[in-house]
């Protein structure tokens, strides 16, 4: 096929599937035969291929529609492999299995010729790694959960159209076929087969989008044009991070034996997810380049498994590993999880915070200098100048939203070769962009462990009577309860309040104004059940992990942002116990902001949708200002999701011609 002339009698097309994208050009030349035997009788590879040749009558709609079933993207002009354009009976392609973009003339139906065009690819190994990336991109935003009729959806290849349901057509298989139906302009329909979602993501924008018009080339220019002004940012971003590519340390290697010993502790069964996320932390740190990835998933999910496991990896090459924590309580929780985790293994773990008296952090001081800690876990104090280490090489942040950018800084500066896994259950919108840009890679975690429940989620105006048979029920079932007054000023007298309701409560106060032993004193009474109402600030915010507490109120939920409300809601339903969450507001303090804000959460009741909400946030928020005000015009023309996806290409190009 591969003809030095420009003329070639016939071509196989190859569909973006991981399985062709392993294979090499020679692979598909030396196996043709046996390809298009297979598809005779195998439905992949009748799925999967288009076979053509020169002077045959094909339907030429049918061929246009297949390349889009295989994945390949509409374009104004082919320039990468994946693509394909169209232009009255001319149709340009490039192959995934080909070293050249290619040109269909027909005349009607009928095939008249097939000739090479445009300039040869250079690097198949390259060309082959951007699409796989952007398959991975494509399946990270072709989530259409909770779609609801008049929501904006993109497609690749045609545009903005506005969703109008699912609806079902018979066609040439025995069970009907379900297609989503897009509305676009003058009132033209598209229908995209369900099981096609890759071509799909939901319009995120700033401002309600204008619905695309179908059968111009309007779409494809203003993607062109998206794709050129990204391709100038993808090169400053990417200068940027330039020297953070060049760094390198020595290879981990990964001790079987310890690991073993480790998982085999594990009391619960590992997720996929999970399991993954720490597959892929093991790939990162076989490699040279320090790790940065971003594991994002629902509190409860299993990220601090994985933050132990990865510490794991650093103990066994003799490096330290620190972990940051947002909170005292946070990090004291961390403590004893690790301690338990490691009882009997020979890893040393120390806590660094305000709880320990000036003697006991002074002695921690010295044995981190002189390596005798192995795992230091802490709060802002170990960032303090005072603070050495010998050989420190990994740094998890927990809850990575909760720390500036100086603080992160101040961590980086450390060590440059630094390994630095984030754990996230809601990223902010700058780490979701870096991480779907190729800077930082991420690893979701979406699968609930087995047995988990969704916490019902209940919003309403305020109402004494239901936040008292709440209570009342989940005391009556010897559960607990978090009760979210956000009013250090003012938490006394609503205990006052709340004592008067329930008389038999046991509340204790929790707040951050408190001094560390109080702090810890409260958690533990709570813990211990000396109290079963926890009446709390936004405190409760960070990973306080108690099973027994299956109910929490928010006293007024318009006074949280949407990713803290959704954290803070996470904080019950963690174990395999039916739990709820009661948003309550106040009516004249309802906001539209605020309303959509309430919306958002009570949609966003299945497990595992905190990655969502983040987008969500910044969607209602309109901060488009993730990198400068200058892009969000750019975004609100194409949709956030599909402007990340061609920024990751676009980066992906670009490091693969630099690196």
């Amino acid at each position: 096929m591969d003809s030095k002339d420009n003329n070639i009698e016939k071509i196989l097309i190859a569909s973006i599937t991981p399985y062709f994208l392993e294979k090499e050009f020679f692979w598909f030349e030396e196996n043709l035969d046996k390809i298009l035997e297979a598809k005779n009788t195998q439905t992949f590879f009748q799925d999967n291929i288009i076979f053509l040749e020169k002077y045959q009558t094909y339907n030429f709609s049918h061929i246009l529609r297949k390349l889009d079933e295989m994945g390949y993207e509409k374009v104004f002009k082919v320039d990468s492999p994946g693509e394909f354009s169209q232009r009255g009976g001319v149709l340009d392609v490039f192959p995934i299995n080909f070293n050249h973009a290619i040109r269909l003339d027909f005349l009607g139906n009928k095939l008249e010729e097939i000739r090479l065009t445009g300039e040869k690819l250079e690097n198949e190994e390259k060309s082959k790694n951007v699409l796989k990336k952007r398959l991975k991109s494509q399946e990270l935003f072709a989530d259409l959960k909770n779609l609801k009729p008049g929501d904006f959806l993109v497609h690749l290849d045609h545009g903005i159209g506005k969703f109008t349901g699912i609806e079902k057509f018979q066609m040439q298989t025995p069970e009907p076929s379900g297609y989503y139906v897009l509305e676009y302009a003058k009132e033209d329909k598209l229908y995209v087969p369900v099981g096609l979602e890759r071509k799909l993501s939901k319009y995120v924008g700033f401002s309600d989008p204008k619905v695309s018009g179908l059968g111009s080339n309007l779409w494809q220019k203003t993607k062109r044009k998206v794709k050129e002004e990204v391709e100038k940012l993808a090169k400053d971003l990417l200068e940027l991070y330039a020297k953070k590519e060049v760094i390198k340390r020595s290879p981990y290697i990964i001790d079987k034996e310890l690991e073993s010993e480790l998982k085999s502790s594990f009391p619960y069964e590992e997720t996929p997810d999970q399991l993954q996320a720490i597959l892929d932390i093991e790939k990162d740190l076989s490699k040279e380049k320090p790790m940065d990835r971003l594991v994002c998933g629902d509190v409860g999910f299993g990220k601090t498994e994985v933050a132990i496991r990865t510490s794991m990896m650093a103990v066994a090459n003799n490096r330290q590993t620190v972990i940051i924590c947002p909170t005292t309580i946070l990090a004291d929780q961390h403590y004893n999880n690790f301690i338990k985790r490691f009882a009997k293994l020979p890893v040393r773990v120390a806590l660094l915070s305000r709880l320990q008296t000036k003697t006991q952090q002074k002695k921690i001081i010295i044995d981190l200098k002189q390596g005798n800690i192995d795992i230091v876990i802490g709060t802002h104090r170990v960032l303090s100048k005072d603070i050495e280490f010998k050989n420190l090489q990994l740094l998890i942040i927990d809850d990575e939203q909760r720390f500036g950018v100086k603080q992160k800084e101040r961590l980086r500066q450390l060590k440059e070769s630094l390994d630095v896994l984030s754990l996230s259950a809601t990223p902010i919108p700058r780490t979701i962009y870096l991480s779907l840009s190729s800077f930082k890679n991420v690893s979701l975690m979406q699968t609930p462990p087995q047995g988990r429940i969704a916490v019902q989620t209940f919003v309403a105006p305020y109402n004494a009577k239901i936040i008292k048979k709440a209570i009342n029920f989940e005391l009556k079932r010897k559960g607990q309860v978090y009760y979210l007054h956000n009013r250090v000023q003012t938490i006394y007298s609503a205990k006052l309040e709340l004592q008067k309701l329930l008389p038999k409560a046991k509340i204790g106060i929790l707040h951050g104004r408190l001094s560390e032993k109080d702090l810890v004193k409260t958690m533990d009474d709570f813990q211990t059940e000396k109290t079963n109402v926890l009446l709390a600030t936004t405190i409760i915010e960070n990973g306080i992990d108690l099973p027994k507490v299956n109910t929490i109120i928010i006293e007024d939920a318009t006074k949280l942002g949407l990713s803290q409300a959704y954290q803070i809601k996470g904080r019950v339903g963690r174990s395999f116990t039916q739990s709820f969450a009661y948003m309550f507001y106040q009516p004249k303090n309802l906001t539209s902001l605020a309303g959509e804000r309430l919306k958002a959460l009570q949609e966003a009741s299945e497990l595992g949708s905190g990655y969502k909400i983040a987008l969500r946030d910044l969607e209602i928020r309109g901060a488009g200002n993730i990198l400068g005000r200058e892009q969000s015009g750019t975004i609100n023309k194409i949709g956030l999701n599909l402007y990340c996806q061609i920024l990751s290409e676009a980066v992906e190009k670009n490091r693969n011609n630099n690196y």
